[in-house]
């Protein structure tokens, strides 16, 4: 991908709640955009750096390790000046300027406020928003939610229906949605086709704009689709309103994330199971990390969402690394740490 005709990089901000599905569709851009010199930014929300790994253990050549940024100190849209503005001066000093950015939020993260932050001077003049991708679990949606059954936000729903409009969790959804200029409906392979399409028109619905939206599974979409777009978002924020518009700030004090570390297990099936069970008897909205697996040289992924989890190897382990397991586990304020991971390591 060149630069613009005004002689900028462009970027792609990739968005999404918790488990959509982003780092899975960012992994299928790397391997698949050809000979576009690329670069990442990466908001991991928790202590583990798991999202950067996947994409590190891709080994693109177009995208090597030194081009890829990990910021962990907290939502990108609230750490714009501390983090995300060197991140950018980062990559744009290496001798090889990348041809385009991908930046992918956390799922707490509303794109508007990092949107705004490309209007800085510092980096006006040298990046542009190509685009604005926000990544939708579909199956999460069509159950008549945006996350996979979270027990703490169904209590509020049930106690109360107003508190839908007013929860965190609702807007962040929702200011993904309407920031976008592309929505990928993922994991349509969940979903018959009659859902599909239900999901499709309640998300079109939603956003007052004319915005595709593509369906998807397992995030495997061309990269031609994605980059490209030439939005310029920077320069249309009126036509991308915000739960914040009339706050001018906000916060994420509801959420927490801790880690859990764990020893080498002997059946992966058996952890996840687990995990189901704390999911189920606590508040915990996401549960990703690694696993050592006895007798097995690579190391175990394993990420999950609600009761839906998934694992699968990834890469072996290196000679010199500290084969050590661990989970990060994310939901709200009050999670009862002792017994999660009491719960956890069985």
């Amino acid at each position: 991908m060149s630069l613009t005709a005004q002689g900028k990089i462009p970027a792609t901000i990739v968005t999404g709640f918790l488990g959509a599905g982003k780092t899975t569709l960012i992994r299928h851009i790397l391997q698949n955009a050809g000979n576009r010199r690329l670069a990442l930014i990466i908001n991991e929300f928790g202590d583990v750096g798991v999202d950067g790994e996947i994409l590190k253990a891709c080994g693109v050549e177009n995208c090597p390790e030194q081009n890829i940024i990990e910021l962990a100190n907290g939502c990108i849209c609230c750490t714009v000046s501390d983090d995300f503005i060197p991140a950018i001066e980062a990559l744009l000093a290496h001798d090889l300027k990348p041809e385009h950015i991908i930046i992918e939020t956390s799922g707490l993260a509303l794109p508007k406020p990092l949107l705004q932050a490309f209007q800085w001077p510092a980096i006006r003049s040298r990046l542009t928003v190509d685009g604005v991708i926000a990544v939708v679990d579909g199956p999460a949606v069509a159950a008549g939610q945006f996350v996979d059954s979270p027990e703490s936000l169904a209590r509020q729903r049930a106690l109360d229906p107003s508190l839908d409009h007013d929860n965190p969790l609702e807007e962040v959804y929702e200011d993904q949605l309407l920031c976008a200029d592309l929505v990928i409906l993922n994991k349509t392979d969940l979903l018959s086709e009659e859902q599909s399409r239900a999901v499709a028109h309640e998300i079109n619905a939603l956003i007052p704009r004319a915005v595709k939206t593509v369906l998807t599974r397992q995030g495997r979409i061309d990269p031609d689709i994605l980059l490209g777009l030439g939005a310029a978002a920077e320069d249309d924020l009126a036509a991308r309103p915000s739960h914040i518009d009339a706050l001018g700030e906000h916060d994420h004090e509801d959420f927490q994330s801790f880690v859990v570390r764990i020893a080498e297990i002997a059946n992966p099936d058996e952890l996840v199971e687990r995990l189901q069970h704390v999911v189920q008897a606590h508040d915990v909205l996401r549960v990703k990390g690694f696993a050592v697996v006895h007798a097995k040289p690579m190391r175990l992924i394993v990420q999950g969402v609600g009761n839906r989890f998934q694992h699968h190897y990834d890469r072996i382990w290196g000679a010199s690394e500290t084969r050590q397991g661990q989970l990060v586990v994310i939901g709200r304020i009050g999670l009862d740490r002792d017994a999660i991971t009491t719960a956890i390591l069985g």
